[in-house]
């Protein structure tokens, strides 16, 4: 019987994760900051990198990080914790907005990569094996911030609108595709001290993304398309009521670049097998 370390096992990619370890036959402790039932297999610590209520184990057989990635390395550089295999999630922003007009946006991009260099380190020096896996754009769980964000919002109001020339290529990919690589990672001697991109299994520009995802909803959204002048003066208007905050000027730029990775190294390392872009209601938390 194996053991798990996971942080954030309550996140829209935890949760599958640690549904598929139990099913699997794990022992699993999942670290979260609010109080969670325990149950066969599956015990909760509570608190965050910040400072734990309880000690966690010294010793494990995987630890998973499916939160943020530079204070899970912070922390783990920090540890004395002792695991055969450490399996870490990412982004793919680590190569899209390096070079982004946005400063928060680069500073992201940096926290990445040194999260990233400082996993792969302390796992070295640890005798550890180490694999970092960088997700796309996710959905799949009704909690991301983009894809849900917008259906939520052209549900209210009946449409979404987009600027013209949204057409940047974009690879959306399901958690439940991401939970399956996680675990596919731990038993591959060639994923050992690699990164790996993980997009969807579908390639579509930004705007038929957008339109694939308003016909999920129930009647399905309108979507439009507006010039840019007038869709600054929309986003101006959405960002006083509060309802995209998140959408920076350097994202709607991004709209018309092709964000597109290779899966073919995880296709042929541990097996990647990403489904196509066939969002529902469920999949938006609709």
């Amino acid at each position: 019987m194996r053991n798990a370390l996971v942080f954030g096992g309550s996140g829209q990619i935890g949760e599958p994760v640690i549904a598929r370890l139990l099913a699997e036959g794990w022992q699993v402790q999942a670290v979260s900051r609010q109080p969670r039932g325990d149950r066969a297999g599956l015990r909760w610590l509570r608190g965050g990198f910040d400072g734990f209520e309880e000690p966690l184990p010294v010793q494990v057989d995987t630890v998973f990080s499916l939160g943020p990635l530079d204070r899970f390395s912070l922390w783990y550089e920090h540890s004395s914790l002792m695991a055969a295999r450490v399996i870490a999630f990412g982004s793919t922003s680590i190569d899209t907005k390096h070079a982004s007009a946005d400063a928060g946006e680069r500073a992201l991009a940096t926290r990445l990569q040194d999260g990233e260099t400082r996993v792969f380190r302390t796992a070295q020096a640890r005798g550890a094996q180490a694999t970092l896996l960088r997700p796309t754009l996710v959905y799949g769980a009704g909690r991301d911030q983009t894809l849900s964000r917008i259906a939520a919002l052209a549900r209210r109001t009946g449409f979404f609108v987009l600027p013209a020339g949204a057409c940047g290529r974009r690879q959306p990919v399901h958690v439940e595709d991401l939970a399956a690589a996680a675990l596919a990672v731990i038993d591959c001697a060639a994923c050992a001290g690699n990164s790996y991109a993980l997009p969807g299994g579908e390639t579509l520009g930004y705007r038929d993304m957008i339109a694939r995802t308003l016909l999920a909803l129930d009647p399905p959204a309108r979507l439009l398309e507006a010039p840019a002048s007038l869709f600054r003066t929309a986003l101006w208007l959405a960002r006083r009521t509060g309802r995209m905050g998140g959408l920076s000027d350097a994202a709607v730029a991004r709209m018309r670049d092709d964000l597109v990775f290779d899966a073919a190294p995880a296709m042929h390392d541990f097996g990647y097998a990403p489904r196509p872009f066939q969002p529902d209601a469920r999949a938006l938390g609709l």
